[in-house]
């Protein structure tokens, strides 16, 4: 008896899976553009934008939301957010030039990350918000203010290595920010360069979405902004930074199965599930299992905005009030950096299929015109099904599989590699492909459409589109020819879908 698919269905929101549906427009905008090819829908990081800000609003909470840019690098989705009153957080010149071309003012944007020298002047010079990374970049900073006679920088000292009270609670080591037991000799430094810097609040980083760890780190935060008021200082903002997580999955008992049956599959007890007996992180030894699952949570019912309200709603591991009113007793603003959370359901990337085949044993392999760094569920532990997009007008199967019969395959890349195999797992589709479908991955706006493409081999890497409805039908432009304006009309575009 044929086991029963194993389907990871990913969840589609209405925007995103009306594009989904229009295949003709898919298959035109492929053959004309390219494959692979990248759909992004700027109104919907809009609209994910007013779902954060609905969370501060319950909880009585001021402050920025500033989207991760490292996420994407879309001109399309930074240009909508320059006309919402969102902030950009950016971790490189060229991100920081960006983002200024595309109309966000400085006040409104954080400078995070390895900073050169280039990028501190350009930050310092435009006035933007830097995140310091170490007492050294403090003084770098400084002595470039001082040397470029310019105003003093609004600066945030990023921390990292906070320790729990009573019971421990682990933290994974970060080798960003300055540990929490070096902040005396921070707040030194910072006392020091008060002629140069404007400490304005403190920000934190953490490698977790685990709310434990988080709820530490805001309410040691909430300290460390009342000793710098004791010292002089004028902070008003704390930056949590990101990490709130998106659920990529329709269907939370579908990745339980998923999960276990992978088990089951490492242990011997059923045929295997991925490509040469990979075990994403588990492996058998003498008959039990060792390792730890090394993916995404792909089913997260609480996350995005709903996480933050989670957090916020939490109680302070001491002091015990949640910590949002924490926050607020302490008239202190709030700054978050979602970045795969505000592109939630913002963008799916398309590929053309090249060619179907079969292994020695018989195990179909379905090569793409695309590779594993186009689209990099495999990279960062993403696992999700691709939605099957027929040719017009082609049968609506290939030969030896039936329109209702699905099928597990291998998606395979384009690249001259062993290694270059779209995703490592047995995919079920509803039929064997055939040459000239599409196949699009949903919901890779964040950190998997583009954030490790590249031109290995010299394969192209994949053009942008932006979509957007209007006057009942989807339009696209090229995702750098997109701005927030009708140029047809002179109005604006709408989530609506009208000008």
């Amino acid at each position: 008896m044929r086991p029963l698919p194993l389907y990871l269905e990913p969840r589609l929101e209405a925007p995103l899976r009306s594009l989904l549906e229009e295949h003709d427009l898919l298959h035109t905008l492929t053959d004309a553009l390219g494959s692979p090819l990248n759909l992004l829908l700027p109104e919907q990081i809009a609209r994910n934008l007013e779902r954060f800000q609905a969370v501060y609003r319950k909880h009585h909470l001021t402050g920025r939301i500033h989207f991760a840019h490292k996420a994407n690098r879309s001109s399309a989705l930074v240009r909508r957010l320059a006309a919402t009153e969102a902030g950009l957080d950016v971790a490189s010149l060229a991100e920081l030039q960006h983002v200024l071309g595309a109309g966000c003012p400085p006040e409104r944007i954080m400078a995070t990350g390895p900073k050169n020298r280039e990028y501190l002047w350009l930050a310092a010079r435009t006035g933007v918000t830097v995140h310091l990374d170490s007492r050294a970049e403090l003084d770098d900073l400084a002595d470039l203010v001082r040397k470029q006679a310019l105003p003093p920088v609004r600066v945030m000292p990023r921390l990292s290595g906070f320790r729990a009270p009573g019971v421990t609670v682990l933290t994974r080591p970060s080798r960003f920010g300055t540990d929490i037991g070096e902040l005396d000799e921070l707040l030194d430094a910072l006392e020091r360069h008060r002629d140069a810097v404007e400490t304005t609040g403190v920000a934190y980083h953490l490698d977790t979405t685990g709310m434990a760890e988080k709820a530490v780190a805001l309410e040691t935060c909430v300290t460390v902004m009342n000793e710098c008021r004791r010292r002089g200082l004028r902070p008003r903002t704390i930056d949590i930074g990101g990490g709130f997580g998106v659920d990529y999955l329709a269907d939370g008992a579908q990745w339980e199965r998923y999960t276990t049956e992978l088990t089951n599959a490492v242990l011997g007890k059923r045929p295997p599930l991925t490509w040469q007996g990979h075990g994403y992180g588990l492996r058998a030894e003498s008959g039990r299992l060792r390792g730890a699952l090394g993916l995404y949570p792909a089913h997260r019912p609480v996350a995005a905005a709903d996480y933050l309200d989670e957090l916020l709603s939490c109680p302070a591991p001491t002091l015990g009030r949640p910590l949002g009113t924490l926050l607020l007793e302490n008239l202190y603003d709030l700054a978050v950096e979602p970045g795969r959370a505000l592109a939630d359901q913002c963008g799916a990337t398309l590929a053309r299929v090249l060619e179907v085949r079969h292994t020695a044993g018989g195990e179909p392999l379905v090569r793409l015109e695309m590779n594993a760094r186009d689209v990099g569920l495999e990279e960062h532990g993403v696992l999700m099904d691709p939605l099957l997009v027929p040719r017009p007008g082609a049968p609506g199967a290939s030969a030896g599989a039936s329109a209702g019969d699905p099928v597990g395959v291998y998606l395979i890349g384009n690249l001259c590699l062993e290694t270059d195999l779209i995703t490592r797992r047995t995919v079920f589709l509803p039929r064997l492909p055939a040459p000239g479908d599409l196949l699009a991955f949903a919901n890779t706006a964040g950190y998997l459409m583009d954030f490790s493409a590249g031109r290995a081999l010299r394969q192209p890497v994949a053009r942008k589109v932006a979509a957007y409805r209007q006057d009942g039908a989807w339009r696209w432009r090229l995702d750098e020819q997109y701005w927030p304006v009708d140029v047809t009309t002179g109005g604006e575009h709408r989530g609506d879908g009208q000008p």
